[in-house]
């Protein structure tokens, strides 16, 4: 077994939440000319090609891979990550990449204080503390109650629960399943039931977006492969903080490319989540 390289982990790490930013932008740029049913279809179609060829090059190829110990949880996550990029990519046709991102950060925080009674995992009172720092945090970017609340605002606090609840299932199938088998249901389940809703809501897509959508691919494909290298080369406990770099990412690329803003509650608010998620993952790998 080769030593840990965590720097250049984080160098990874950094690199594709690079990756995921410039796919969400572009993303945002598809859903607002096309259906969000058809764009996410579409590119599921190309990482399940990517996960099919993964997987045929493991020892005992795609047949060992299938199979899982837990196939009807296998499936559940696989198309609840499906549904959870449609929400997301929604949310950035309706608020714009800064403002979901800096919502969806707190999705670590809904994992944390779900560990407890869906894992049996102990949380501490110092972590349920950073839990409720962190919702203060979401309370101040929805302002509630406030004469600029949006209710769209609502989306994206779905999409992070859903993939929060992804997260929990991907927890527990890591008790029996091998992380090459999650990937696999990940990719070819949720490529069966967006196929199975984006199929009924395809339209003609112009030249020029098909450079677009053909970037979206590569990216995706791109952005998976330089996470697989990331946790070959490096510990997940040393990476797992600049997987948050995601959230500046995104936001520089919505200022510069769509003209979003940055209002200060959003500013302030998402600076409390992530302090809040950061605390906690630091308790995770303390109680480890």
């Amino acid at each position: 077994m080769t030593e840990p390289n965590n720097r250049l982990g984080i160098l990874l790490m950094s690199l594709t939440t690079l990756v995921f930013a410039l796919q969400d932008g572009i993303s945002r740029h598809l859903a607002s000319e096309y259906n969000t049913y058809l764009v996410v279809m579409i590119r599921y179609w190309f990482f399940a090609l990517f996960v099919i060829a993964l997987s045929s090059r493991q020892p005992g190829g795609i047949k060992a891979v299938a199979r899982t110990k837990f196939p009807l949880l296998q499936i559940g996550r696989g198309a609840l990550l499906a549904l959870e990029i449609c929400v997301t990519v929604v949310a950035f046709t309706l608020l714009g990449l800064t403002e979901t991102h800096a919502i969806f950060i707190c999705y670590p925080l809904m994992i944390a204080a779900l560990s407890g009674p869906v894992l049996g995992e102990r949380v501490g009172w110092r972590r349920w503390s950073a839990i409720g720092v962190g919702a203060i945090g979401v309370l101040i970017i929805l302002q509630p109650g406030s004469g600029v609340f949006s209710p769209a605002a609502i989306v994206p606090l779905v999409g992070a629960l859903m993939f929060a609840v992804y997260g929990l299932m991907t927890r527990y199938v890591a008790r029996g399943d091998t992380s090459q088998t999650s990937f696999f249901y990940t990719g070819v389940i949720g490529c069966v039931v967006m196929t199975a809703i984006g199929i009924f809501y395809w339209e003609p897509i112009s030249g020029s977006n098909w450079i677009w959508m053909s970037i979206l691919c590569c990216t995706g494909v791109f952005g998976h492969w330089l996470l697989i290298r990331t946790y070959e080369v490096a510990e997940a406990s040393a990476v797992q903080p600049f997987a948050y770099l995601q959230l500046p990412f995104a936001a520089a690329l919505g200022m510069a490319a769509f003209g979003e803003t940055l209002r200060t509650n959003v500013a302030i608010g998402a600076a409390i989540v992530l302090g809040a998620g950061l605390f906690t993952w630091w308790r995770e790998r303390q109680s480890a």
